[in-house]
């Protein structure tokens, strides 16, 4: 029986899984999302086309694939209606868990209301609702996508629970819909998804046994893990690859070769610590050559320099055979580059993430820079400086980097044997 393979995320999301999904999904069978809602935004570029993708795979531009959103992932129908319209022919070829949880407008309101009222506290999320949606998840007042087949007794529950919490709402500013407004956008999800709504843990299972290859994709990083990230400012999902499993249905003997990607730089979205963000000038370079700015919302990221540390962390964390290391084209005309390689925190050396960052110091060591690394897709035609980088990087982390990404474009990346 073949085993999956696991692409996640090893920063602070954001790090280009999408096109590296896209690539290994040319050779997969399936490619399945475990975790995340629409928060998480992947770009993908092929040639002149550009491809936002939120919920739906990133596998999706493989016609041979079949592409599955898992019952680990918060499920939006109405933003994922809106994803399926760059895309023809989607039928017998994408597949939602009818086990997925429903985000729906009003968590949506609820997430930016909260986000209001904390003022300075602010976790700064994307206001989405993926927060409020797992919120009821895990205090079981949620509901599931194989609801939506029945729109009439799921508007009742949803109503009824709303009603309960009318205090709650009315201070919040959130309107609790009539019945009649909830049934008819109901009806209208049950009318465009009900085709792709299946049992997909049974999918899977199909899929392993008859040795078909199945991609794991994952969403957001490992910083923004619940329990492994930088608590409280996290996603509220379990973004590390062992979220693959039960957000999927799937065993750890399920799971095979393990794929993390990263930034040769690094970038974060909202509040939190960042010990090595960059205010100055470099920082503001990076955002600009790395078009730093979220697929999802458009605000610009914090931006700084590749953290060894974090990196050794997240690799642990995840089992990672080897990284896939992006946009190393962005670092192209740095005199020097920073790494990250230990902290300093209250006087004291650390060279392992703390339990609170947010004090942590970065210490650096500076490398050589380079430049015309774009477009290059064979590693020995790399400038000698940028492949001392990465063989540097290597020994910090202590993994492998096996795939080195040279610009958006698919075709520029760099496959190391």
């Amino acid at each position: 029986m073949n085993k999956a393979e696991i692409i996640v995320g090893l920063q602070w999301g954001d790090e280009g899984k999408g096109k590296i999904v896209d690539h290994m999904a040319n050779n997969n069978d399936f490619v399945c999302r475990f975790a995340g809602g629409h928060n998480a935004g992947h770009t993908i570029v092929v040639g002149s086309k550009k491809y936002a993708l939120h919920l739906i795979p990133s596998g999706v531009l493989n016609s041979n694939a079949k592409n599955i959103v898992g019952n680990g992932v918060v499920f939006s129908p109405k933003d994922f209606i809106k994803e399926m319209t760059q895309f023809e022919n989607l039928e017998g070829r994408l597949f939602i868990s009818d086990k997925a949880h429903l985000l729906l407008s009003y968590h949506a309101q609820i997430d930016k209301a909260f986000e209001i009222l904390k003022g300075k506290s602010a976790i700064g999320t994307t206001g989405k609702g993926i927060g409020p949606a797992y919120g009821d998840k895990v205090a079981r007042v949620g509901h599931r996508v194989g609801e939506l087949q029945n729109p009439s007794k799921l508007a009742t529950k949803i109503i009824s629970h709303l009603t309960q919490h009318a205090s709650l709402m009315e201070v919040l500013g959130v309107p609790i819909p009539t019945s009649a407004e909830l049934i008819s956008e109901l009806e209208s999800y049950k009318t465009v998804l009900s085709p792709f709504i299946v049992d997909t843990t049974l999918m899977v299972w199909d899929a392993l046994k008859e040795n078909k290859r199945v991609l794991l994709e994952g969403a957001q990083g490992t910083m923004l893990d619940i329990d492994h990230g930088t608590y409280p400012f996290v996603t509220s999902s379990t973004t590390v690859s062992a979220g693959a499993c039960s957000g999927l249905g799937l065993n750890p003997k399920d799971i095979g070769k393990v794929t993390g990607i990263a930034k040769a730089y690094c970038t974060r979205v909202g509040n939190g610590p960042f010990p090595s963000e960059d205010l100055g000038s470099d920082g503001e370079l990076i955002r600009e050559k790395g078009h730093e700015f979220g697929t999802t919302t458009g605000r610009p990221r914090r931006c700084g320099w590749f953290d060894a540390v974090a990196m050794r962390h997240a690799v642990r964390v995840n089992g990672v055979d080897q990284i896939a290391l992006m946009k190393l084209d962005v670092l192209d005309g740095f005199a020097e580059i920073k790494v990250c390689t230990g902290y300093e925190v209250d006087g004291v050396a650390v060279d392992s993430v703390p339990y609170d960052l947010e004090s942590a110091k970065p210490v650096y060591t500076t490398f050589a820079g380079w430049d015309k690394s774009e477009g290059v897709r064979e590693f020995d035609k790399l400038p000698q400086t940028a492949r001392d980088y990465i063989v540097a990087l290597e020994a910090m982390v202590g993994t492998k980097i096996g795939i080195i990404s040279t610009s958006p474009d698919r075709d520029d990346t760099i496959i190391r044997d």
